[in-house]
């Protein structure tokens, strides 16, 4: 195991862009490590005034839609426009055995190679949404390293998509044409979320099936209300494997980013995802306050039968608890 830095080593070497130590970091913040956790905190707070000045885009979508090729093809193009871009990919954490995957490097084997580019795959863990429960310190370090697009890659729908909505600038949908009805059920609640689509794999055979379904969510989207910051979500179709539709996903984002600040959602957007921060690094931590403590512990262990046979009602337990860990 590597040895841990300095609060002065991490945050020098996270300004001046340096990747290894910026990795380091991204590890310090996901470790569960009391001390790790303290200097974590730390090292984000030193670091905050050099953040905020990349554009934020969620990418999410039903497995097997194509995200990491998208991302590989959609990373590689705005490289070449000048941008530093960062990929925060969210691998699939066991519930049985706590692992994951983490194969997304693999997956965007081109992107991995540029030095450009950073790629992070990070485990879920037991979080909701696909988003790993550091993914917004990790993305604040790497703004900080001077990454000025960075790229949330989700598990994929059906889970809380809101995690991340609610901390990028635009959440971007990947559809596929001709998926069946089975994904229905799912549709509706995320693209009420997106602030665009794009229908992805529209290629050979299947363009004419995308351009069906492209014209069939545009018109979807119009039964939808107006999203308070005025924005009409777009629909764009093409392939991430030769590049087809990615310029006009990319200028959809800009025209977005446009409009947004003119009307000052964009601010207010930012303001709200940190106050919701707050309220999320709270409830963290009084449940894990809840959890340790001692008190609250023994009564458990004294109820835990009669929850189980289901002689008391596991809300009057929940009551006693709560009372019992105010008054501790």
């Amino acid at each position: 195991m590597s040895k841990r830095l300095s609060l002065e080593e991490y945050k020098s070497g996270i300004l001046s862009g340096n990747r290894a130590v910026l990795s380091r970091a991204i590890t310090l913040i996901e470790s569960t490590l009391a001390a790790d956790s303290e200097l974590a905190s730390q090292l984000v707070q030193e670091i905050l005034p050099a953040t905020g000045k990349s554009i934020r885009i969620g990418i999410t979508g039903v497995p097997g839609v194509g995200k990491s090729t998208f991302i590989e093809s959609f990373g590689s193009m705005l490289l070449e426009k000048g941008h530093q871009v960062a990929v925060l990919a969210v691998d699939p954490s066991s519930q049985k055995t706590k692992g994951s995957i983490l194969g997304d490097k693999t997956r965007m084997e081109k992107l991995s190679s540029d030095k450009r580019a950073f790629i992070r795959p990070s485990p879920t863990g037991s979080t909701l949404g696909g988003v790993s429960a550091k993914t917004r310190e990790a993305m604040l370090l790497c703004e900080a390293a001077g990454f000025n697009v960075i790229l949330i890659e989700t598990v994929g729908v059906g889970q809380s998509e809101t995690a991340v909505k609610g901390m990028v600038d635009f959440f971007l949908l990947l559809m596929l044409a001709g998926a069946g009805d089975e994904l229905q059920g799912i549709k509706k609640g995320i693209m009420e979320m997106a602030d665009g689509l794009f229908i992805n794999k529209a290629e050979g055979k299947n363009l004419i099936e995308a351009k069906k379904a492209k014209a069939n969510y545009s018109n979807a989207l119009h039964l939808f209300p107006m999203s308070e910051n005025g924005w009409s979500p777009k629909v764009f179709l093409g392939s991430s494997l030769d590049g087809n539709g990615l310029e006009e996903v990319w200028e959809m984002i800009c025209s977005f980013e446009a409009i947004t600040l003119e009307r000052g959602f964009w601010k207010k957007n930012r303001e709200n995802q940190r106050l919701n921060w707050l309220n999320e690094a709270v409830q963290d931590l009084l449940g894990k306050a809840f959890v340790a403590n001692k008190e609250v512990n023994t009564l458990l262990e004294k109820s835990a039968l009669q929850i189980k046979s289901g002689a008391l009602n596991p809300m009057i337990l929940a009551k006693h608890l709560t009372k019992l860990f105010l008054k501790s």
